[in-house]
């Protein structure tokens, strides 16, 4: 299913914004189930942490997977532990929950207290990719020399 929004142009006349535009275009698409649901919470300049309401789960039942610029947190429990209900409130169907990573983001952890699955993450930018100071050379002493004399000879 397309958007609203046609990026055909945009795609014609940019190069390497591919990923972009399909998460532009997958962010419409979706079947609106909101279970379970969770905050994101910036922690630092370039730290990160998903919390997750994953009540009546235990760590056996929660799988996590970074791939690719994907996070990906499935969890599925049994239905099946002994227990005769008269009433069943909290949820325990399946759920799987994706998260678009930016280039360099990084998982560095998971912890699950109270109820409540936090996914730690990272911005690691290269030490390649990181701003830095270009130095002005100036003439040499003997190049400025030369300069000079070519200068006084044409006057």
């Amino acid at each position: 299913m397309r958007s609203a929004f046609d990026f055909s142009p945009f795609r014609r006349s940019t190069i390497g914004f591919d990923r972009l535009f399909d998460m532009l275009e997958e962010s419409h698409v979706g079947n609106g189930d909101n279970y379970p649901p969770f905050d994101l919470v910036m922690v630092g300049d370039d730290e990160y942490r998903i919390d997750l309401a994953v009540a009546g789960f235990r760590r056996d039942d929660i799988d996590i997977t970074a791939q690719q610029n994907q996070l990906i947190v499935r969890g599925k429990r049994s239905d099946e532990d002994g227990t005769d209900y008269v009433h069943r409130g909290i949820a325990t169907r399946e759920f799987e929950r994706r998260f678009g990573l930016a280039d360099h983001i990084h998982v560095t952890g998971a912890d699950l207290h109270d109820g409540l699955l936090s996914i730690s993450l990272v911005r690691e930018i290269p030490e390649a990719m990181k701003p830095r100071t270009i130095e002005i050379g100036g003439a040499t002493d003997a190049g400025q020399k030369k300069i000079d004399n070519k200068a006084r000879e044409t006057a």
